[in-house]
């Protein structure tokens, strides 16, 4: 899937959990360094937020008018 904002792309929105923070967790283990990930979700996943900052990540995230929660996450 290509999307403006990151080649790198974990659509979960319809994926019952815990696979969305499995799967997005796996895709930053392989991610390239000086490359984001970016999330797709139905809901702003707050535990994950924790995980991210004590890995050194960041993220920002923004809510899209369907609903979707844009997730961009990237190394510190």
């Amino acid at each position: 899937m290509m999307h403006p904002k990151s080649r790198h792309v974990v659509d979960a929105r319809y994926l019952e959990p815990p696979e969305p923070f499995v799967q997005t967790l796996d895709a930053l283990d392989s991610l390239p360094a000086g490359e984001k990930l970016l999330l797709l979700l139905f809901r702003e996943p707050h535990p994950l937020y924790a995980v991210l900052q004590k890995n050194g990540y960041r993220h920002e995230c923004e809510l899209l008018p369907d609903g979707t929660f844009e997730i961009l996450i990237w190394r510190a």
